[in-house]
């Protein structure tokens, strides 16, 4: 029996060698396939460190060295106790009691301008910092000076001192048209620095009520808390505008975002560098558009125009004769629609320069000539 069972063990044991062997070697001798066939794939054949046709890597790779992160703090005395004030109570205790101070952080985004360590960001994102620091990329970090900012705009310049800093190539912002894909890069919520992409949704957007001057592009590229300050590019990577707001109703992007077009933040901050603040020119007038129940309830042939709601007394429209409830409509011989348009137009003029202002009074058009002068500087 034993001799039996050897001889059993013997032949499964040469059968089942067979069996690998066949499977190994040649498993199309055997009338089905085996679960662990290769099958052939194909793969994509491509030189190391090429870029994809359809990628914006290049655009993103001349756009990021020039993005910074700032972070800015400062320091905030804390509310203290009113029993604290009391000269009783600072006899007997001294100044151990004192309100404490604290320090609050921002974080925010800058676009390198020029070689020589010149920075454009937002004014609110520097706007009472007590201390500036800024981040590149490549790991370096400095402490930044605030040269000079405009509240109006909200726009900033800081200065750092480091070498060897990768300025950005300025673009048009006239040339861009509504559809042009665009990228944003900044540091969002301190992340890191991100790039996103979308299209131009809007030009010129006014109105917004985020600024007192306001010119925007609109974008559906992704901007959060953190990219204010950061760069707006187009596919070569060249700036065309300053991101500076989005419309959110949760804080996050919902697809309306807004930049400065780099033209204008060209022109307001070589004046800051220039002068450490902006001139513009100011009539003195307060603007009002015309809606149709204004048309209505002042008896007007039609709602071109702007209303001039009212006159500062004394200032150069009060002093040539400009009454309110006059109808404004043309500076320069140029039509007028809306007050933001008056509004942009008069500040570019230099004070001291003569501009006419054809308005209606008691349904006659008359032409007045006013010498522009200096806006006030805004806090």
């Amino acid at each position: 029996m034993r001799r039996l069972w050897l001889t059993f063990a013997q032949t499964v044991t040469v059968i089942l060698a067979i069996f690998f062997v066949v499977v190994t070697l040649r498993p199309e001798l055997l009338p089905w396939s085996p679960l662990s066939t290769l099958i052939t794939i194909k793969e994509e054949v491509a030189p190391v460190g090429t870029t994809r046709p359809d990628s914006f890597n290049d655009a993103a790779k001349r756009a990021t060295p020039s993005v910074v992160n700032i972070f800015t703090s400062k320091e905030v005395k804390q509310p203290s106790h009113p029993l604290l004030n009391d000269p009783m109570f600072q006899q007997f205790f001294g100044e151990r009691f004192e309100s404490k101070k604290r320090r609050t952080s921002n974080l925010g985004s800058g676009v390198i301008v020029s070689t020589k360590g010149y920075i454009l960001t937002n004014h609110h994102v520097v706007e009472a910092a007590d201390e500036v620091e800024v981040a590149l990329v490549d790991g370096r970090k400095a402490k930044a000076r605030v040269i000079g900012s405009d509240p109006e705009t909200d726009l900033a310049v800081l200065k750092i001192n480091l070498k060897n800093l990768p300025a950005i190539t300025f673009g048009q912002s006239a040339a861009v048209k509504v559809g042009d894909i665009v990228l944003a890069v900044g540091n969002p919520f301190g992340v890191g620095q991100t790039v996103t992409m979308g299209i131009i949704g809007g030009l010129g957007r006014s109105q917004v009520g985020i600024n007192t001057f306001e010119n925007f592009i609109q974008t559906d590229a992704a901007i959060n808390p953190g990219n204010s300050g950061g760069a707006l590019t187009d596919t070569s990577g060249n700036l065309i505008g300053i991101n500076t707001a989005i419309y959110s109703r949760t804080g996050g992007s919902l697809g309306v975002g807004f930049a400065i077009p780099v033209d204008v933040a060209k022109q307001i901050m070589e004046q800051i560098i220039k002068s450490g603040s902006v001139t513009r020119g100011w009539l003195g007038i307060s603007l009002q558009d015309i809606t149709e129940e204004l048309v209505e309830s002042l008896n007007l042939v039609n709602s071109d125009g702007v209303l001039i709601a009212g006159v500062l007394k004394d200032g150069p429209a009060d002093k040539a004769n400009i009454k309110p409830g006059d109808i404004l409509i043309a500076v320069d011989d140029k039509p007028v629609t809306h007050s933001s348009d008056v509004l942009n137009s008069v500040a570019e003029l230099p004070p001291g320069e003569k501009v006419t202002l054809t308005i209606m009074r008691n349904s006659e058009e008359k032409s007045i000539s006013i010498k522009v002068g200096k806006r006030p500087r805004q806090n």
